[in-house]
């Protein structure tokens, strides 16, 4: 199987690098030539444009940063759909919108082939390992087709449903993580103007029942004072609000998602859109006066599970 990626970005460039490792035919293509040129020096071919990728290959991922740039990059006079034909399927792992991933798996099959939603789960440090979760909405038989695909890139596997049932759990994943995340400058707050030690507090957090994966991994970042989540302010911010407006398509007002996207959108004000989402908790440090420094954490995560053949969960 031939596989096109367009997207290299800090999750993209990750998935395409598993896929290389593991000796898969690859294409990409991303706007950046620096990140397109160290794929090219490794052997990996390159694309003029996403349609020509989409001419040369059976599979089509994208892995973008906002609904809006993948729309651009499958409807464009050179974009997929002017690629794209009968039996290939195009795999879209951006975090999106399910109503608009609707929209445009609706062209693809105008073209006879066939859209499944891929958004990723876990951190950029199980992309590069190949550990990360993969939920996939879509046809169940282009699914099982591409799952020896799913399972280099990803360790869990998750059939969702029909197109747009992935992109929405994702959003839900999402929301849970960033409201972990606000609710730990709180916590960590707390512990700091009490005097307790944040090494110890790191690891009665772990072990208790307020333990969270944010928590386990984000923490490090915070205590080290690095924030290096490989995650930025924006993209929390376009999720929290994919997520918002899905429940207002829903009709159901919330309480919690308004307020958290506020103080994101808050912190996003202060130390800019690219900053890492985890700097979302030095706006506590600010205010107080504060600093959550603790010895013997990392400044960037790294995945030291062990990388082994992916599986449908």
């Amino acid at each position: 199987m031939k596989i096109g990626f367009i997207g290299l970005g800090n999750v993209g460039g990750k998935l395409a690098g598993s896929l290389f490792r593991h000796n898969f035919n690859l294409t990409v293509l991303d706007l950046d030539s620096k990140l397109m040129e160290k794929f090219k020096k490794k052997g990996v071919q390159i694309a003029n444009s996403p349609k020509d990728l989409a001419r040369k290959v059976d599979l089509i991922i994208t892995c973008l940063p906002s609904p809006k740039i993948c729309a651009e990059v499958m409807e464009s006079g050179t974009g997929i759909l002017k690629g794209i034909d009968k039996n290939k399927i195009w795999l879209e792992m951006s975090t999106t919108d399910e109503s608009e991933v609707k929209r445009l798996g609706e062209l693809v099959r105008r073209k006879g082939a066939n859209p499944l939603d891929a958004p990723v789960s876990g951190g950029c440090h199980r992309a590069a390992t190949g550990n990360i979760t993969i939920f996939v909405g879509g046809e169940r038989k282009s699914f099982e087709k591409i799952l020896p695909v799913l399972t280099t890139m990803g360790k869990k596997i998750l059939h969702t449903g029909e197109l747009g049932t992935a992109s929405i759990l994702k959003v839900i994943t999402n929301y849970l993580a960033s409201v972990h995340l606000a609710a730990l400058g709180e916590a960590w707050t707390v512990a700091k103007k009490s005097n307790l030690d944040l090494n110890k507090t790191f690891k009665g957090i772990s072990v208790s029942s307020g333990n969270s994966f944010v928590h386990e991994t984000e923490s490090q970042v915070i205590l080290n004072g690095s924030y290096n989540i490989n995650f930025t302010m924006d993209l929390v911010e376009k999720d929290m609000a994919l997520f918002n407006d899905l429940s207002k398509k829903l009709k159901t007002p919330l309480e919690i998602s308004p307020f958290v996207l506020d103080i994101f959108k808050d912190a996003q004000k202060k130390y800019g859109s690219r900053a890492w989402s985890s700097m979302v908790v030095k706006r506590l440090e600010d205010k107080f006066g504060l600093d959550f420094r603790a010895f013997g954490f990392p400044d960037e995560l790294t995945d030291n599970e062990k990388e082994e053949k992916g599986y449908e969960i």
